[in-house]
């Protein structure tokens, strides 16, 4: 019957493990898929983080001149005459902007001049054409006006992609230097164009695509190319980056390419970051730009209006050394865009937030592992529900799925908070949860069983409330220990008998619960188990439940820590002894430590079990302990452990014997850790404690052992009279310390 319970039980567990795991397979496929509804789950999620903590701008100089439709109703409809635009132009020159990027094309003459003018007449077949046509000829075209404006200023021309265009692609102004494999096959192609007309192309200083990619499927745009790649491998750039490029007088980007490091994507190329001038900009792997958005901020729009109307005192401030970007905001334009805070914005924002954000040495960063760990919290949360579900239950294992998911979106969000990483807490969470649920539903079916199993074995022979138990917990049947390493302490306090008579029982509560509480606590600090508490004494051990590397010397520290919390509660007369009348003095405790084979495991029977340990290493522990009194110091180790410890500050306490032991036991007493063993007086000490040892074992005279301990009284770094005392009759002892 217990067998077919067992089975029954591990039939369970294995079953929910099985389940599990084919479940995560499910999942790891559904990632390395990654449909759109997973993918705009992730994104939504990293624009919450954003809402949450927007990039704070830096006051970078960048102006927007912004044809608004306050502008359009002053200055007229758009598009303006080029001689407007050369109006507005030179007014930004005069007062000392860096450069000037127009995200407009100039793609065909200006129909409103003369030349466009002419046109007009020709193609109506005007009769008296001929005879204004000298007139006309008189006044300088529009195009060539802007032209000439432009070169006197840094100008920097977009375009953008057009695969129908007969234009062709624009002569490239940057130079490109590569770090790597060429990332030409890595970026967004281009074909085709519509820029600017040949004059303004050769007057301007830069020319880059005004193009911010495709909005995600929501509308909204979160990354932008920043370089795209012609039919032969040409390379152009953002506009953005092609007008910060001239603002600093840059002549070249160099781009960087390695193979992807990441678990999901390791082999394949990708382009890691470029460098523009000083800055060292990170990119995804096909070159996009993650946008860290700031609010968009009226301050930085001048309207064109205003550019004609305002003194140049109140323009010199908002123009000067700083990037202008000219674009449109007016609706009838249609240039808005949707950004991760939710914002509507002109078109041309965009590229101010791209130049801001590499100004500022602010960005966002999905590196290539970030799917890898994604993953990696989704088989962890899984698989510790997975584990504990079958013995806890559905709440308990409810509450630790919740705090495993808090844990993982904590760490996301950290992430980004402190290191701006863009690491997805969703598809962990939400597929964990999930496989939650559809396990729990199954492991109802499970408890089920189990419930039919233990009524029908167990009904005539225990009570109903305890068979309800038992079927709430049938795991409480097994019973059982394991052999581990483990250390062993036990801890006494010295003299309990006179407090306890002394003091009401009351107080004696007081008195333990105020001493055992913080030794307890530094027990398990060091990594420890309270086994029991028996009476004045404390029972622990080290190395199980779960494994605890270099125990022995966890233990020593604890140990040391405890004789620390004693002295400073005596101190402090933390238990009220000195201020009352009591007559009781310091406490005191002992503690003796072994490392040693233990059964440790729950022990008692299928109603009321322990988990402790037993064995001969835990008796000779407790002896150890019984034993600090005639050493006459409050730390003592067996070899064992001493072994283990040897960098500590220890010294060698000789052969002890052992109640209920045959042989006495060498024994060692603990007096410090590493960095008191590593001083020079304790060296010296030590090297004369050895020689006394050694002059003690071979019966040497009186005298000799004698001199020998008033030395090492001497030469301690701390106080060891209580040791030496120990180790010699008291009538010597007294002797030597007359002398």
């Amino acid at each position: 019957m217990g067998k077919k319970l067992f089975n029954l039980l591990r039939n369970r567990h294995v079953f929910v493990l099985g389940l599990t795991l084919i479940l995560l397979l499910g999942a790891y496929e559904l990632r390395l898929v990654d449909p759109p509804f997973i993918a705009s789950l992730r994104w939504i999620t990293f624009d919450a983080y954003q809402r949450l903590k927007p990039r704070e701008p830096l006051g970078q100089p960048i102006r927007i001149i912004d044809v608004d439709e306050e502008s359009i109703a002053q200055l007229g409809q758009w598009p303006w005459p080029r001689t407007r635009i050369s109006e507005l132009l030179e007014r930004v020159q005069t007062l000392g902007a860096a450069c000037v990027a127009f995200d407009m094309v100039f793609s065909e003459p200006d129909r409103t001049g003369p030349a466009g003018f002419m046109r007009e007449l020709e193609e109506r077949g005007w009769p008296g054409r001929s005879d204004i046509e000298p007139l006309l000829a008189e006044i300088p075209d529009n195009d060539a006006v802007l032209v000439q404006t432009m070169a006197g200023l840094p100008t920097i021309l977009g375009f953008f992609n057009e695969p129908r265009s007969v234009m062709g692609l624009p002569q490239a102004k940057a130079g490109f230097v590569v770090l790597g494999e060429d990332p030409a096959p890595l970026l967004n192609p281009i074909s085709g164009s519509v820029m600017s007309l040949t004059p303004f192309q050769t007057v301007a200083e830069g020319s880059g695509t005004i193009s911010l990619g495709q909005a995600d499927s929501d509308g909204v745009v979160r990354q932008v190319p920043m370089f795209i790649a012609g039919p032969n491998g040409e390379k152009y750039p953002a506009m953005a980056l092609e007008a910060l490029r001239v603002a600093l007088g840059a002549g070249t980007f160099v781009l960087k390419t390695s193979e992807a490091s990441g678990e999901f994507s390791a082999g394949t190329l990708a382009m890691t970051e470029f460098k523009v001038g000083q800055f060292q900009v990170p990119v995804t792997a096909n070159g996009h730009l993650l946008i860290y958005y700031s609010h968009n901020d009226p301050s930085l729009y001048l309207s064109a209006k205003d550019l004609l109307n305002l003194s140049d005192e109140e323009l010199a401030p908002l123009i000067e050394g700083h990037i202008i970007l000219f674009g449109t905001s007016a609706a009838g334009l249609r240039d808005i865009r949707i950004t991760a805070l939710g914002e509507s914005v002109p078109g041309v924002f965009m590229h101010q937030q791209i130049i801001d954000q590499i100004l500022s040495d602010a960005y966002l960063n999905r590196p290539d592992w970030a799917t890898g760990a994604e993953i990696a919290a989704l088989l962890i949360v899984t698989l510790i529900i997975a584990a504990i579900l079958p013995s806890t239950g559905a709440v308990p294992s409810a509450i630790v799925g919740a705090i495993l998911s808090v844990a993982v979106g904590g760490g996301s969000w950290i992430a980004f908070d402190r290191y701006a990483l863009l690491i997805d807490p969703v598809f962990p969470m939400l597929v964990s949860g999930l496989i939650f649920l559809l396990t729990t539903i199954l492991m109802f079916a499970f408890a089920e069983r189990e419930k039919r199993f233990i009524r029908g074995a167990f009904q005539r022979y225990l009570a109903p409330d305890l068979l309800r138990k038992l079927e709430e917990q049938p795991q409480s049947l097994q019973l059982g220990g394991e052999i581990r390493n483990m250390t062993m302490m036990f801890m006494d306090v010295r003299g309990f008998t006179p407090i306890s008579e002394k003091l009401p029982p009351e107080d004696v509560v007081t008195f333990l619960n105020r001493l055992l509480s913080p030794l307890s606590e530094t027990i398990q600090k060091r990594e420890g188990a309270i086994d029991k508490y028996i009476g004045d004494s404390i029972m622990a051990f080290w190395n199980a439940p779960l494994d605890v590397a270099d125990h022995p010397v966890k233990a020593a520290r604890a140990a040391l820590d405890m004789i620390e919390i004693v002295k400073g509660l005596n101190e402090r007369d933390a238990f009220g002894f000195k201020a009352g009348a009591t007559g009781l003095g310091k406490v005191g405790i002992g503690i003796g430590l072994n490392s040693g084979p233990g059964c440790v495991g729950n022990m008692g029977s299928t109603s009321r079990f322990n988990y402790s340990v037993i064995g001969d290493a835990v008796n000779v522990a407790s002896r150890i302990e019984s034993s600090c009194k005639q050493v006459g110091w409050p730390i003592l180790l067996s070899e064992t452990t001493a072994k283990a410890c040897h960098g500590m500050a220890i010294l060698e306490a000789g052969s002890i014997a052992l109640k209920g032991k045959a042989q006495p036991a060498a024994l060692f007493a603990l007096v410090g850790d590493e960095q008191l063993a590593q001083t020079s007086a304790w060296q010296e000490l030590e090297a004369l404690h050895t020689e006394l040892a050694v002059k003690r074992t071979r019966g040497c005279e009186n005298a000799e052992i004698k001199h020998l301990v008033k030395a090492c009284l001497a030469a301690a770094p701390v106080d060891l009279t209580t040791f030496y005392d120990g180790l010699m009759p008291s009538s010597q002892f007294e002797e030597l310390a007359g002398e």
